[in-house]
């Protein structure tokens, strides 16, 4: 009997550390709105040892390919979002995934919303980080924007992704 106690107690201990929530520190958030001010989604960000995990909500955004990136300031003016700065780049590489002299921090995959507008999507930026080196909790913070056109992935600064039409603050 007591052997059972002490292997339940020890089960139930993990399961608590399992279930613990990450530190404030390790997470983030992002509200997107239109140049309207109409909400167009959500995004959680989560440090990982390998990155930084986004998982994007979407449950108003237009349809169609879209660039979607992270952006060096931590405001979200409308109409046109240029407060949010060009792409998070510290370590001032050329833009694009498919650049042998990039990407960018902030280049991600674009990202395809189907005519309902809704889609769940999960991305690992391995180049970006919460809180240390690559930080994009810092002072002046960032955002995240969707634009308007795909990234084409090669051309400097910033894909040829048109203008900006969604725009969250990254707030921990």
């Amino acid at each position: 009997m007591a052997r059972k106690c002490v292997w339940l107690a020890a089960s139930l201990a993990g399961a608590v550390l399992v279930a613990v929530p990450a530190l404030a520190a390790d997470t983030a958030s992002a509200v997107l709105k239109d140049a309207n001010g109409t909400e167009v989604g959500k995004a959680t960000l989560v440090a990982t040892p390998s990155g930084t995990l986004l998982t994007l909500e979407l449950t108003a955004a237009p349809p169609g390919a879209h660039g979607f990136h992270i952006h060096t300031t931590g405001k979200c003016e409308p109409p046109d979002f240029a407060s949010a700065g060009g792409h998070f780049n510290p370590d001032e590489t050329k833009h694009g995934l498919m650049n042998p002299e990039g990407p960018h921090a902030g280049d991600m995959p674009n990202i395809h919303v189907p005519e309902n507008g809704k889609l769940t999507v999960e991305v690992l930026n391995p180049l970006v980080t919460l809180s240390k080196e690559s930080a994009l909790l810092d002072e002046d913070g960032s955002a995240l924007l969707i634009h308007a056109d795909p990234d084409d992935y090669l051309t400097d600064p910033a894909g040829h992704a048109g203008g900006r039409i969604a725009c969250g603050v990254i707030t921990p």
